[in-house]
């Protein structure tokens, strides 16, 4: 009897059930093969905590969002217990080898892959899934939950549209993506949006008001603005970069710690850029400016078809991977395969979005401002 123990970290995305799903079918029908679930990600397999995932277990969860394992975002190595942060993977190791797992699946983002990586250093078998919704992990094609969270993000601009032309308003739409813009990128392409900010390409607030400017000549007196959470102007990418080469110059501690914490302040205040920006913007066109933020919104709910079909795929290919006793792998989409890669190829690595990709050039040729 061979045991395979799945557990879901990070953030949730949709998809996640129908990977479980799909992990509980395929060893079910092969006979031979059992799954146990772990409850809120690495804490649960610290602590112990196990859901049987049997026929009963996984009925009816293909098209729930969220996960019914629950999920944390702890570390193994980083774990907070009572007042102190403790190295726990050898009580991780523990309860791995007291179920007498042969391989442990674990979906999820790039902590989450570092986490798993980390395992696998220690000895343990794993087999990873990529999950996130920023599509930015590494040697994958996409992730589980962009798909859904794109055609949600999609969704919001195009109702956007309606209340910004009645109300000749520019409205500012905040979509997820801290560090990729594809969220933005695609969502701001797909639903029409006049101009997309990206963490990829740092914007100067004057072309992003001049675009607008320029829409107004033409009697068009409304814009809709999709602004990637992580979108940075120019100014603060210079101030970042210059802080980055002061940390490298240095000798001095004392003189690279407060470099690293001006670092860190400046980074914190990203997240109110956007409230800055739209303010702006109202200042230079003297277009009444509102922010519509979408947050978790874009993450919830029912799963698209496209991501069940996905998450169906990499499920059963974990399956096949464990038949075949291939561990220390992700299961990352090539073209139309599922193919199994090292995961000392993922870790570590982002996937942003090349200035010379086709969305890039579409946006464009179409006449979408990138405000660089």
């Amino acid at each position: 009897m061979q045991s395979i123990g799945v557990l879901t970290a990070g953030g949730d995305s949709p998809g996640l059930n129908a990977a479980i799903r799909a992990v509980g079918k395929a060893a079910l029908a092969s006979k031979g093969m059992q799954v146990i679930g772990f409850s809120d990600g690495f804490r649960g397999l610290m602590e112990n905590r196990t859901i049987r995932l049997d026929e009963a277990g996984i009925s009816g969860i293909l098209t729930l969002g969220g996960t019914l394992l629950g999920t944390s975002r702890d570390k193994p190595h980083k774990m907070l217990m009572g007042d102190k942060v403790l190295d726990m993977t050898d009580a991780m190791m523990d309860n791995y080898n007291k179920h007498h797992l042969d391989v442990l699946l674990c979906l999820g983002g790039g902590g989450t892959h570092k986490n798993a990586y980390r395992l696998a250093q220690k000895g343990m078998n794993v087999i990873t899934i990529p999950k996130t919704i920023d599509n930015d992990l590494s040697m994958t094609d996409s992730t589980l939950g962009f798909d859904t969270a794109l055609s949600i993000a999609t969704e919001a601009v195009d109702r956007l549209h309606s209340t910004a032309h009645s109300h000749h308003r520019i409205v500012v739409v905040g979509i997820m993506g801290h560090n990729a813009g594809w969220l933005a990128l695609g969502a701001g392409i797909a639903g029409g949006a006049h101009v997309i900010l990206i963490p990829e390409m740092p914007y100067e607030t004057t072309k992003v008001a001049d675009a607008i400017r320029q829409r107004l000549r033409k009697g068009k007196n409304f814009s809709i603005v999709a602004v990637a959470e992580g979108a940075v102007s120019k100014e603060d990418a210079d101030a970042m970069q210059s802080m980055l080469e002061a940390i490298n110059k240095t000798e001095d501690k004392e003189e690279r710690k407060a470099i690293k914490s001006q670092l860190k302040q400046l980074k914190e205040q990203q997240g109110n850029n956007i409230f800055s920006l739209t303010k702006q913007l109202e200042e230079i066109t003297g277009l009444e400016s509102r922010v519509t933020i979408l947050g978790h919104l874009q993450r919830g709910g029912v799963p698209s078809a496209s991501d069940r079909l996905f998450a169906t795929q990499l499920g059963t290919a974990c399956v096949s991977l464990v038949k075949k006793e291939r561990y220390g792998v992700m299961a990352g989409l090539n073209g139309h395969r599922i193919k199994a890669i090292p995961l000392e190829e993922v870790v570590g690595k982002r996937k942003v979005v090349p200035l010379d990709h086709s969305w890039i050039k579409t946006a464009n040729e179409v006449g979408i401002s990138l405000g660089a």
